[in-house]
């Protein structure tokens, strides 16, 4: 039986490091499009000639810009997604723009959502007079859809999770949360960052009041690029106290006092990074024209496959057996595996390693099947010869 030919693998010239490296990391790093090297050049070439003219020449609207190009790739509609530097800020953004009376005043959350916005939601919340519900978690992979349902009543004000949990890409039944907050009216926040880019999302067929997510990921536009949709109801009946001058409806007018932009413009913050942002153009671009079916439909595929290689090692898996509820990543729980791991990543297999999940493997659209294999047989040889002893104590800054 003949296979079809991966037609994605056409990409690959476009990425500089899959020819020096078995990169197998995008789910915390996307690997940078050669074209960015031109990009930043043309963000340099406008700062050294233009000066302060760039503000007015296209820097001023690039968060809206490029929120524009983000759109389509989560079903949303132009001017309803705007860039920002982090979802953390983004998701606080969102908290800051509620009110919450005291008998309306819970934000649900999972025990499994990325530390970084617990973090500042368990800080902000309580300011605000909210206060923060957080749904366990028995397997440390999912977390039981009928617990958040029950967990979403008349008293929640908003629920604020993620689309796909970032230790073991468990994929939420997001359309069942949005549907139950809606019904109890709640507002609904996704952070989508391990979602969009390797799965169709479609934020107004989720009926989801916010989405945020990042390129730096399966996106691969970088560091410093995230994204926020506001639905065209939330942006006209809610605004954020942490706020900034380009979310004033006449910025360079220096008014004492906030007058919001209309739609997504509202949401912005102080000034824009403008160098992540001419960074992070290209991969969306790339992304769109790979198409997010084909991409999913690959990354099904591959991630089966490791999964099937795990087990036949009797490696722990920490990831979702189910194909419709697992994401981009799978998790190995091998022998030593904090040790594999900066063995794997001496030996130009790029991966990652977190605590309580194991080495985490991401194939993206650009990964070739052998690659896979390649990773999986230098991870029997580090077990089998020990090599892996030589990275015993020793520390690793690779995230």
């Amino acid at each position: 039986m003949t296979t079809s030919p991966d037609t994605l693998l056409r990409f690959r010239d476009a990425f500089p490091i899959l020819g020096t490296s078995t990169y197998l990391v995008s789910n915390s790093l996307g690997a940078m499009p050669a074209a960015v090297t031109d990009h930043l050049a043309d963000y340099a070439r406008q700062w050294q000639t233009r000066g302060v003219r760039a503000w007015a020449e296209g820097w001023w609207e690039l968060p809206v810009k490029m929120g524009n190009e983000i759109a389509p790739l989560i079903g949303a509609a132009p001017g309803t997604v705007v860039m920002m530097p982090t979802v953390t800020q983004a998701m606080s953004a969102i908290l800051s723009a509620i009110d919450f009376p005291p008998e309306r005043n819970e934000v649900v959350m999972t025990a499994l959502d990325f530390p970084s916005v617990r973090y500042s939601y368990d800080a902000l919340a309580p300011r605000l007079g909210a206060r923060v519900t957080v749904v366990p978690s028995d397997d440390g992979i999912a977390i039981d859809l009928g617990r958040i349902l029950a967990a979403i009543t008349e008293r929640t004000r908003l629920v604020a999770i993620s689309h796909v949990l970032f230790r073991s890409a468990y994929i939420m039944d997001a359309a069942a949360i949005c549907a139950k907050a809606k019904s109890v009216g709640a507002l609904i926040a996704l952070d989508a960052y391990h979602s969009v880019g390797v799965i169709p999302v479609d934020v107004q067929a989720l009926g989801a009041d916010f989405l945020c997510g990042g390129v730096l990921k399966w996106l691969c536009g970088g560091p410093g690029g995230c994204f926020l949709y506001a639905s065209p109801q939330a942006s006209e009946q809610l605004a954020p106290a942490l706020t900034g001058w380009q979310a004033h409806r006449a910025p360079f007018a220096f008014a004492e006092q906030m007058d919001y932009a209309q739609g997504a413009w509202r949401w912005l913050g102080g000034t824009p990074v403008v160098p992540a942002l001419f960074a992070g153009l290209e991969g969306p671009r790339i992304i769109a024209e790979a198409g997010l079916d084909a991409i999913r439909a690959k990354s099904t595929r591959q991630t089966s496959r490791l999964i099937a290689m795990a087990d036949a090692r009797g490696w722990r898996v920490h990831a979702p057996r189910e194909a419709e509820r697992r994401g981009g990543t799978v998790a190995f729980d091998v022998p030593h595996a904090a040790e594999v791991a900066k063995t794997l990543l001496a030996r130009d297999v790029v991966i990652d390693y977190r605590p309580g999940a194991g080495i985490r493997v991401a194939p993206h659209f650009y990964t070739t099947d052998g690659e896979l294999e390649a990773c999986v047989a230098a991870m029997d040889d580090i077990l089998a010869t020990g090599v892996w002893k030589a990275f015993a104590g020793v520390h690793s800054t690779v995230t």
